[in-house]
């Protein structure tokens, strides 16, 4: 399984629930409607509560403050995440050009990786 992580950060005109509900109600059924083009096994959204919440965690770390929330996608191999499917280039820039909308992409790291399961208690 492949997994993509991308920590997002809310173009500086948005407010955080001003992006939060675009996010949620304009580029997730974007998304969706993308699945079998671009073979997504599993798409969560993981959005940040507000920055009061997070100091008591963050202040005695030292830690930076946190994005506005965190897009993770699946697939089931990196063949599947490199989907030859006709309409899979056009989706991706699709995607990418909403994405431009609300994300400040230079601030947004992006990676792929491989999760190793240490605490599962379904």
């Amino acid at each position: 399984m492949i997994k993509l992580t991308f920590c997002l950060t809310r173009l500086a005109h948005l407010s955080r629930a001003e992006f939060q509900d675009y996010w949620r109600n304009h580029h997730a059924p974007l998304v969706k409607s993308f699945q079998e083009e671009l073979k997504i096994r599993r798409y969560v959204q993981v959005h940040a509560l507000e920055d009061e919440l997070s100091e008591g965690l963050r202040g005695p770390r030292g830690a930076p403050h946190g994005y506005d929330g965190i897009a993770e996608l699946w697939w089931d191999s990196l063949e599947d995440m490199r989907s030859t499917h006709p309409g899979a280039r056009q989706a991706g820039r699709a995607l990418l050009e909403d994405e431009k909308k609300f994300i400040d992409l230079a601030k947004s790291p992006i990676w792929l990786s491989v999760e190793h399961e240490i605490i599962n208690r379904r």
